[in-house]
């Protein structure tokens, strides 16, 4: 697989606490220099990085992040707001609680609303893999593929483990063919990132994979 290939599937991510501005910006010359799907970034950047951008690279921020248990109402219109000061893409985390009290339809009905608040914009549905069943990971594939969202992703990469290719294995043969599949958190190197594609994951989200390719 070819390095720009692999670069064009990394949603370049900065979402450390104590991130500045100097650094979200120079997240955002990397992926134009890199040539990424997005730059993934603070909802507090969003409006300052989409105008410094102008267009020439999506930016991708995280609503709900990275505990999920804020409210619906709260996490629509954090989306909403995001969308209106220049936000392409959300990744939104699920409510974990929720799923393990079995309200899956609160769950769907949540997605749903959220992902109307994006309106054209792609909408990223993380599930935090590493505290879920399997069970629940399939009940979450299912809903994810009736909810209209366009992604199903693995993990914030701030609980205690990331995406694993068994897990995306598992996403790609319980997931309807319209939704795509990001794997975040545990991919350190171009290997790992090409395993995690050829297992079905069409993004990858990571903090350094892009230098890491870029530089190799």
């Amino acid at each position: 697989m070819e390095k720009r290939e692999i670069l064009s599937k990394v949603d370049h991510t900065l979402l450390r606490q104590d991130a500045t501005w100097e650094e979200i910006r120079m997240l955002c010359d990397e992926g134009l220099q890199f040539r990424t799907a997005s730059v993934c970034i603070p909802p507090a950047y969003v409006s300052r990085a989409a105008g410094y951008l102008q267009g020439r690279l999506p930016v991708c921020t995280v609503i709900g992040f990275p505990n999920g248990y804020s409210t619906a109402a709260s996490k629509v219109f954090e989306a909403a707001d995001a969308v209106e000061h220049g936000a392409d893409e959300i990744d939104m985390v699920i409510n974990i609680g929720m799923l393990k009290d079995k309200r899956f339809q609160d769950i769907l009905s949540e997605i749903r609303e959220i992902k109307a608040a994006c309106g054209s914009g792609i909408l990223k549905v993380i599930i935090e893999t590493c505290l879920l069943t399997e069970e629940e990971k399939i009940i979450m594939c299912g809903i994810v593929s009736e909810s209209g969202a366009d992604f199903i992703k693995t993990s914030t990469g701030f609980a205690k483990g990331g995406a694993t290719l068994e897990e995306i294995q598992l996403f790609k043969a319980h997931v309807a063919p319209h939704v795509r599949i990001k794997a975040a958190g545990g991919v350190k190197t171009a290997e790992d990132a090409i395993a995690f594609i050829e297992a079905g994951a069409s993004r990858i989200g990571s903090s350094k994979i892009a230098r890491v390719i870029a530089e190799s």
